[in-house]
């Protein structure tokens, strides 16, 4: 059965390698040439089949592959065993995976395994189908097969880890866990254990059923000399004997521990949780998120007398300062940032020590504080002090960090570590105005200053000073936000993209632009920068979140496919080969990494932006094809009519989402992707960390995912009950069909204004009070085009109404002229926020109306020679629904045009007077202030450098960089996203003159 020596597949071997190199070599029809001449002589050898099915697939013909497969699987279930062996079986394995075929592998192994029960080879290849599939029971059950079948240590840790993946994300009753241990005992007893993974795994069993007692004894006994490292044995047992609660133990282990490895700050924090007996420290361990680690950890003493705390901070005390008697001569930062730790544990208990908790800081800065690493070292400390008791430590920061006599590079660290900790504690929005401009053109100077220190590096290497750009940056957006002076955010820009001139590779300064440009409507602009950061993998996951909204609000269309494609390629992908990496940790016996890689692509698996781009990418392909009833139909005819869509968004309801998003990186004004202080006053805003602003976003998110999932399938039953409403308008009844395609639109409807916070009747209200001027537009927030939505699929519910449709009218133009006359009252920058609700308004809800007005005009319309013109349509002038939509095309007509006159208003400015215009803002006046005073600075250095004193590379990129070519650079983007959003209304335009046409015939 099994591939004899010189064969392979049961075929010659020699005539099979020239076809797998053509294949490895990616030249598939050579490849396909020989594989014929091959199957000649071997017209029934099912490996030859599956070679030929997977030379097809990588051709790009998948029906072709899936046919030749199925031959091939016809052969091998003949009873004929020398057709049958595992290189055969991985072959066809690997197309039908590649085909979303992988349960017809499964069956193939089954079926072999059914055949030869004792082949080895055949039951790990079914195993391996099975952790493609993710089928935990079944790989427990095969992988008890082969153990018993062998009597191998790995085959039981591969049911063990099985089992541990039932009970984690099937969570299946933990009796199975008591299996596991009770296979693993009997192991051990007979045949001990012999590999390191294999205890480690036998200990996460017995943690998992909360037997630390039992895990201890393991631990200390014979086994527990599989671990080699001493400290590695030590973390372990210092957490066992946490959780069994033995403190005091525990205690001894971590201060071992600490006097090994002092820089070890969870070990530290552990020591603390145990002296104080708190046990709520391991739902931070727990819980810890690699990718949003919580700052805070939760400090419980209720239940110590003040002399009890006394005694045991006495102790913590002793300890850290024999540690950093130890460490002295080092620069280890884990001792001093335990001093810190014991003096805010003093504080949170009530000792009413924030000066020595400022004192300690204070000690630490004057130690570390030219280190990058400060502030976010300090932040959780700064967190637990009150705002007057932050502002009296920046205070002490500046007035010590004067009175230090050091190195350049000294001062420009504590310099920057200083305005890092006023941004941190947001006390950097309390000074005035002059005296942050003021700090601003100190750092311009700084930087200037210090840039000859970089002269000798290589362009890889971070600059000295390349952060205090950032930080000018984050001042020149708060002035502009503070002031609404447009030239602050003019120099932002000019600041950073001179920063990137001199070194292109700081990936601060390309977010910090990302933003700018995209507030100022430069998005094309901002997407150059995006791309500049080389987003691939999993960064897809974690960085995209700073572009993924703006241009889902944008008329960049194709941008906007290219981006969702190459996001889902990247999800879609890994979620399908994930499996590879965990047969492989299989393989290789490194079973934590089984349980790591599965609970990793489960956490892909529920992002919410995996979600909602999946939406997003539908309802893509219907902006794009709206002006056309027929392709919209092909569309939804693809999206099976919206229904899978409907599935998704009932589903998310029970579903977690996660959040991947690397938040950290984000800008100090858009803390994330929905939040955007400069769109709102200053006088508003109250500072709030970063990590306070995303704990309530899932429900929202997971809300407006919801009701874009239910929009194709709402786009679907809109058109089916519009196409029949002129009929039903002239004819007496409706057929039972129309009437249930109404009903579900109806109650999908309520289902949507529930996601609104709404109920159905209240929905209707508002948009009708909306309609009248009674409410303004400002009472629907943020989901002003999700209500305009359910406004067009209420009126394509009940379209034969003549008053829904003069809400609806009376709706989109409000909701135009109220936007051009805020764009004509706007500044330079802010009138772009106006137009990106534009966009959305004209490619959605307004696309979506034209489609039922299509879909009407369409059926009132003959088709064909063979319909005669007056079955229907001759009462049809006297029909009040047929004028109804007459009155709707001429309404939007007119409304449309008034926006699109402001468009060609804007595209027909001359270049030069808007460059000439974004550079008159930032003319200075040395005497009142105002914009330009850092680029002033910056100016006069690039003026008077010399390539002596900062070297060849850099006194290049100076004398290149041009302020102008930045101005102009930008001008053009934001014209270029005008041009894109006018190229859509002119589709929209002719799409309503063609209407208006096609309903004079009516």
């Amino acid at each position: 059965m099994a591939s004899k020596f010189g064969l392979a597949g049961g075929l010659p071997e020699r005539r099979v390698r020239p076809i797998w190199d053509a294949i490895d070599s990616r030249q598939f029809k050579n490849a396909l040439k020989l594989l014929t001449s091959l199957l000649s002589k071997y017209p029934k050898s099912p490996y030859a089949l599956a070679l030929k099915a997977l030379i097809h697939e990588r051709m790009g013909k998948p029906d072709e592959a899936l046919a030749v497969c199925l031959d091939a699987k016809e052969l091998l279930y003949k009873d004929d065993s020398s057709l049958m062996d595992d290189l055969t079986l991985s072959t066809l394995q690997i197309v039908f995976q590649r085909l979303d075929h992988l349960e017809l592998a499964t069956g193939c192994y089954a079926h072999a395994c059914g055949r030869f029960p004792n082949n080895l080879e055949l039951m790990m290849g079914l195993f391996n189908c099975y952790v493609r599939e993710y089928s935990f029971v079944k790989q427990q059950q095969t992988a008890i097969k082969m153990y018993k079948l062998a009597g191998e240590e790995r085959f039981l840790l591969w049911a063990v880890c099985s089992i541990q993946l039932q009970v984690l994300c099937d969570k299946s009753g933990e009796k199975l866990l008591l299996l596991a241990e009770g296979l693993l005992k009997k192991h051990i007893a007979s045949h001990s254990m012999h590999e390191p993974e294999a205890l480690m795994v036998y200990i996460s069993l017995l943690e998992q059923q909360s037997k630390y007692n039992d895990a201890l004894e393991v631990l200390s006994g014979n086994l527990g000399s599989l671990l080699v490292i001493e400290i590695d044995k030590l973390r372990i047992q210092g957490r066992l004997l946490a959780r069994s609660r033995d403190y005091s133990a525990a205690v001894d282990v971590y201060k071992k521990i600490l006097e090994l490895s002092p820089d070890d700050w969870e070990c530290f924090l552990q020591y603390l949780g145990c002296l104080f007996e708190d046990d709520s420290m391991w739902k931070f361990f727990d819980d810890t998120d690699q990718i949003h680690p919580t700052k805070n950890i939760e400090c419980k003493f209720s239940h110590l007398t003040e002399e009890m705390f006394d005694s045991r901070i006495s102790t913590a005390s002793e300890l850290v300062q024999k540690l950093q008697r130890d460490t002295e001569n080092s620069n280890l930062r884990g001792p001093h940032l335990a001093a810190i730790e014991i003096e805010k544990r003093k504080f949170l208990y009530g000792k009413k020590n924030d000066s020595e908790l400022l004192k300690s800081l204070l000690q630490y800065f004057l130690k570390f504080g030219h280190l990058a690493c400060y502030a976010s070292d300090v932040e959780a400390f700064l967190q637990v002090l009150p705002p007057h008791k932050k502002a009296e430590f920046v205070g002490m920061l500046v007035e010590n960090s004067d009175s230090v006599s050091a190195s350049a590079t000294i001062v420009l660290g504590h310099t920057t570590t200083i305005l890092k900790v006023q941004e941190l504690t947001g006390n950097i929005f309390e000074l005035p105005l002059g005296e942050i401009e003021a700090s601003a053109v100190k750092l311009a100077k700084l930087y200037c200053q210090n840039l000859p220190l970089s002269k000798d590096l290589d362009p890889q290497e971070s600059m000295f000073g390349e952060e205090l750009l950032s930080l000018i940056s984050n001042m020149l957006v708060q002035l502009f936000w503070r002031t609404r002076d447009f030239g602050y955010l003019a120099e932002a820009i000019m600041v950073l993209e001179l920063g990137l001139a001199i070194r292109g590779h700081v990936w601060q300064y390309k977010i910090l632009l990302l933003h700018i440009y995209s507030y100022i409507g430069a998005l094309p602009l901002a997407f150059e920068r995006y791309k500049a950061l080389d987003v691939k993998n999993i960064l897809t996951e974690t960085v995209s979140h700073h572009i993924l909204r703006q241009v889902l609000e944008s008329p960049m269309w194709v941008d906007l496919s290219n981006l969702l494609q190459d996001y889902l390629k990247f999800m879609d992908d890994h979620l399908k080969e994930s499996a590879d990496l965990t047969f492989l940790a299989y393989r290789h016996r490194n079973y934590s990494k089984v349980i790591e890689f599965v609970l990793f692509k489960q956490r892909l698996q529920h992002s919410n932006q995996y979600q909602a781009a999946r939406v997003e990418a539908s309802l893509l392909q219907l902006k794009q094809n709206a002006a056309s009833i027929e392709e919209e139909e092909r569309v939804l005819e693809n999206l099976k009519s919206g229904a899978q869509l409907v599935e998704l968004s009932n589903e998310m309801g029970s579903r977690t989402l996660r959040f991947n998003e690397d938040m950290q990186t984000r800008p100090w004004w858009t803390p994330c992707p929905e939040k955007n202080y400069l769109l709102g006053s200053f006088e508003d805003f109250s500072y709030c960390p970063k990590e306070n602003v995303n704990k309530d976003r899932e429900e929202n998110v997971r809300r407006a995912i919801q009701r874009k999932s239910l929009v194709p399938r709402m786009i679907y039953l809109s058109i089916q009950c519009s196409a029949t409403a002129l009929k039903e308008s002239v004819e007496t009844n409706g057929s039972g069909a129309d009437l249930k395609t109404c009903g579900e639109l109806k109650s999908l409807l309520e289902e949507y204004t529930k996601m609104l916070g709404s109920s159905f009747s209240d929905a209707v209200d508002m948009i009708t009070e909306i309609s009248q001027g009674a409410r303004t537009f400002e009472s629907l927030g943020s989901d002003m085009v999700d209500w305009l939505n359910f406004a067009v699929f209420w009126n394509a519910w009940s379209v034969s109404s003549q008053e829904h449709w003069h809400v609806l009218n009376l709706l989109f133009e409000r909701v135009f002229l109220d936007r051009i006359k805020s764009m004509g009252s706007s500044d330079l920058s802010s009138c772009y926020s106006d137009v990106h609700v534009l966009v959305q308004i004209i490619s959605e809800p307004l696309a979506w109306h034209c489609l039922v007005i299509q879909a009407c005009t369409r059926s009132s319309l003959p088709s064909g020679k063979k319909k005669k013109k007056g079955q229907h349509s001759d009462h049809l002038p006297s029909s009040p629904m047929s004028q109804a939509i007459k009155d709707s095309i001429h309404s939007l007509c007119s409304t449309v045009q008034e926006v699109y006159n402001w468009l060609l208003k804007q595209m027909n400015n001359p270049e030069d007077a808007q460059v000439e215009r974004f550079l008159s803002t930032l003319k200075r006046n040395e005497e009142a202030g105002g914009p330009g005073q850092v680029l002033g600075v910056l100016e006069s250095f690039i003026t008077s450098s010399e390539e002596s004193e900062v070297g060849s590379r850099i006194f290049e990129a100076l004398k290149t960089w041009s302020k102008a070519d930045s101005a102009r650079k930008t001008v053009m983007a934001q014209q270029k996203l005008l041009g894109e959003f006018l190229q859509i209304f002119e589709s929209k335009t002719k799409l309503l003159e063609k209407l208006k046409q096609q309903m004079t015939h009516v």
